[in-house]
């Protein structure tokens, strides 16, 4: 990076400040437990010396501190997918539930918007879909930042909401679904490419904010591979040749992410926890009425604070689903 000639290409210098950058934050942190486990040996000794009930108590401040920062160290190490690292593209579809489910999808999708920002990630809508009366049917939003691959692979699959719905006038309970799926963000392009003749691109008005050129231009692109059934829509672009070329490498991802599973062995495994988006089919459940409680059915992690999840609170859950955590086994058998 001293080099002169190191900045003379830009994007490849970003590239490298960045893995730089990615490097130090699974290091720094490892020196500093070594260096505060060196701390504490000499804490305690000075403790017993002392036999006094402050230093007893700096002494198990500081094992707390330090059990902290190791689980933190620790979740890191489990981030060790192939695309876990990189920035990735969540998407979220409308399922069974009519109004009531394009209202749940809005909700999940400003969830996932103020987790992302509370992760520090840089988050931007690639798509929205807005419902026919309320809500949206569906919407991509990118998010981009360390690991964020890794994270939100945790949240793939089918979310189901229990409440009273606003919109019945006889207040009646109704259950609502809605998908969650994930892409990586590739940072190397895949070596292969699309025959234009398995593409159907269909172009159209992007809507929403945007001015003259969003609303009266068809800028939004829907691409259609026709081999795998993959579609991919992208309208944050304000040219349709950007959203085009945006779309193709999204859909490539998602062709090379099918490829990867499939040679893994894991297709059912990875795409079977999605699955239809109805009932049974269900990751995690929101009831808000008549108790309140998220519960995630495939690590038994469950909370009643309803409001801190929807603000984006979803650390407990994904971090359980990384750690393995299998719902009805003892954190013993695990």
């Amino acid at each position: 990076m001293n080099l002169q000639e190191f900045w003379e290409d830009k994007e490849r210098a970003q590239g490298k400040v960045a893995q730089v950058a990615a490097l130090k934050s699974k290091i720094l942190p490892i020196r500093e437990l070594q260096t505060r486990i060196a701390d504490l040996a000499v804490l305690i000794e000075m403790a017993m010396e002392e036999d006094d009930e402050s230093s007893i108590g700096e002494v198990r401040s500081e094992v707390e501190s330090i059990e902290a920062l190791l689980d933190k160290v620790e979740l890191q190490t489990l981030l060790s997918g192939p695309h876990d690292s990189e920035n990735a593209f969540l998407t979220i579809h409308a399922g069974a539930g009519g109004t009531e489910a394009c209202d749940w999808a809005d909700m999940l999708m400003r969830m996932y918007q103020r987790w992302g920002q509370q992760q520090g990630f840089k988050v931007e809508m690639v798509d929205v879909q807005e419902g026919e009366e309320v809500g949206i049917r569906g919407a991509m939003i990118r998010f981009e930042g360390e690991n964020a691959c890794g994270y939100l692979n945790c949240e793939r699959g089918v979310h189901r909401l229990v409440r009273i719905s606003p919109f019945d006038s006889q207040a009646r309970r109704h259950t609502s679904f809605a998908s969650v799926d994930v892409t990586p963000e590739l940072a190397q392009e895949p070596k292969f490419e699309v025959d234009e003749k398995d593409l159907e691109i269909t172009t159209m008005r992007s809507g929403g904010k945007g001015g003259q050129n969003v609303n009266k231009v068809e800028t939004g692109v829907l691409m259609r591979h026709l081999p795998s059934g993959v579609m991919v829509r992208c309208t944050v672009e304000r040219s349709q040749h950007k959203n085009r070329d945006l779309a193709l490498k999204i859909l490539k991802s998602k062709l090379l992410q099918i490829e990867e599973d499939k040679k893994r062995s894991e297709m059912e495994r990875v795409y079977g926890e999605k699955g239809e988006i109805g009932f049974g089919s269900q990751i995690r459940s929101y009831v808000f009425q008549p108790y309140q409680m998220v519960k995630d059915h495939r690590t038994g992690c469950e909370t009643a604070n309803i409001d801190a999840v929807m603000d984006g609170d979803l650390g407990r859950f994904i971090e359980a689903k990384l750690r393995g955590h299998v719902a009805g086994e003892s954190r013993d058998e695990i």
